[in-house]
């Protein structure tokens, strides 16, 4: 299911893969395979997606419909 998401998300604010990729510093191949649910996304990576759109983890991996952020622990 989070494959779905991340790819709504990247196509909802007109990035490509490869902004994407570049981004997070990952190749556009594994990009696609995070997309296609080929490879698990590493915790890192889906943090700095959860970052990227300002949304949380919790969005990215189903477990809210709320895209809202957490509040930032200080």
């Amino acid at each position: 299911m989070m494959k779905t998401r991340i790819k709504d998300l990247r196509e909802d604010n007109d990035y490509t893969q490869t902004q994407m990729s570049n981004f997070l510093n990952i190749s556009q191949v594994a990009y696609s395979y995070y997309e296609l649910g080929r490879r698990n996304v590493p915790l890192e990576i889906l943090c700095k997606i959860a970052d990227f759109y300002n949304t949380s983890v919790d969005y990215l991996l189903y477990r809210t419909d709320n895209s809202s952020p957490y509040e930032k622990v200080k």
